[in-house]
Formats: structure tokens, C-alpha cells, sequence
């Protein structure tokens, strides 16, 4: 899959599912303190990437993800 396409499906899941403000969506925003994803939304993300990526996101490995982009490139890493 490519980036582009993978920067699409998250863009698109965090304006319709989570209802993130679009022109908050940026590659440096922050995920927590820009965008707003709590607790709550991450368990959301973690069934929304399972279902458009095909893998289950662990919060061990999410741990260390701060930003848009270095979400997008999580998600790069795991699929194919």
C-alpha cells in the first residue's frame, strides 16, 4: 500500500469516525495535544486500523508514536 493512500484512509477516519476538525490534520500535529485523541479514541483507532490495514495495532509498540506522520509510518511498516 502506498503512503499517499495510507495518509488518505487516516485522514479520512480521523474527520468521519473521531471527528477531528480537518484543518487540525497535519503530518507534525500532535496526536494528544493537537488533534485531541484520548483513551477513548485510541480504542476506536485500534478497530478502525484493524478493519482498513488488516492488522491489530499493540499499545506497547504505540508507545512511542507522538505525531501524525509517525503514525502514518507505523502503519506503513505493518502492511504490505
Amino acid at each position: 500500500m502506498e503512503r499517499k493512500e495510507i495518509e488518505a484512509k487516516v485522514r479520512a477516519f480521523l474527520i468521519d469516525d473521531l471527528e477531528i476538525d480537518e484543518e487540525k490534520i497535519a503530518p507534525e500535529a500532535l496526536l494528544k495535544e493537537d488533534l485531541g485523541i484520548d483513551s477513548l479514541d485510541f480504542v476506536d483507532i485500534v478497530v478502525i486500523v484493524n478493519r482498513e490495514f488488516g492488522f491489530k495495532m499493540k499499545s506497547d509498540e504505540m508507545a512511542e508514536v507522538k505525531t501524525l506522520s509517525q503514525f502514518c509510518d507505523y502503519i506503513e511498516q505493518r502492511v504490505e
